[in-house]
């Protein structure tokens, strides 16, 4: 973990996860594969870990007001459990699937939601045998490569929560989930003393990138809003399915 390359990617990265945790899920997810391209996927997911901790002590702050109750009281269980699950499973699920998996739960939700004709279509009520099935899909697919926002905004989207309360509620929901984290990556040996003080670097620039996230939320208007983050949704998705693809 040294060289201008190195420093580039992960000051990037950093920045990314930053601005994620401003309230823009999809563009955090972003830092592991920005890092994996100098680094292993694994190493990387392990070194970002703390910087997305310690950015989300200020995505907390800054959406202290704005979340839906219910649905996090629906969706954290679930993320729990499926945390526990990728632990449980570390060494037997390939990354390559996981990956590939997530890739294609997000694409088809968001061709689905720009190609539909109907965009009038009613809020749907945050159901609780949905949202556990989503929590623990989102919980799994954390832990094993931080791409947890896909099969989370498959069950928030439809909900079509206020923009910030959005927001929010995904930061606060994976800012439980990676606290959460830091005990299986301890115990699988994915934090080290170099990686803990780099990521102690890393997480000056993502803190600060928190705010850039932040303003945005703000300034966008909300019909725009969830049309960026679906379309970043589809992107990324794409992304993944390559880069599971790739990896078998």
């Amino acid at each position: 973990m040294d060289g201008t390359a190195f420093w580039i990617a992960a000051i990037a990265a950093s920045i990314f996860v930053g601005m994620g945790k401003g309230g823009l899920p999809m563009i955090g997810m972003m830092g592991v594969p920005i890092l994996s391209l100098v680094i292993d996927p694994v190493v990387a997911a392990g070194l970002l870990l703390p910087v997305y901790v310690v950015s989300d002590m200020f995505g907390l702050v800054a959406y202290r007001r704005d979340f839906d109750k219910r649905v996090l009281m629906i969706v954290v269980p679930g993320m729990i459990a499926g945390i526990g699950l990728a632990w449980a499973l570390a060494s037997e699920v390939p990354e390559w699937a996981v990956v590939t998996l997530v890739g294609l739960i997000g694409f088809v939700f968001s061709l689905n939601t720009l190609l539909r004709r109907k965009r009038d279509l009613p809020a749907r009520k945050a159901e609780v045998a949905p949202g556990l099935f989503w929590g623990t899909v989102t919980g799994f697919t954390s832990f094993v490569v931080h791409s947890g926002a896909p099969p989370f905004q498959v069950y928030t989207l439809p909900l079509k929560l206020p923009k910030t309360v959005f927001a929010g509620t995904a930061t606060i929901a994976f800012a439980i989930g990676n606290g959460l984290k830091l005990i299986p990556y301890y115990a699988l040996g994915q934090l080290t003393p170099t990686s803990l003080k780099t990521a102690a670097l890393l997480a000056v620039p993502a803190s600060i990138a928190v705010f850039a996230g932040l303003r945005l939320v703000r300034v966008i208007p909300e019909v725009l809003f969830y049309k960026i983050v679906t379309w970043a949704l589809l992107a990324l998705s794409l992304k993944l399915i390559w880069d599971g693809v790739a990896g078998v």
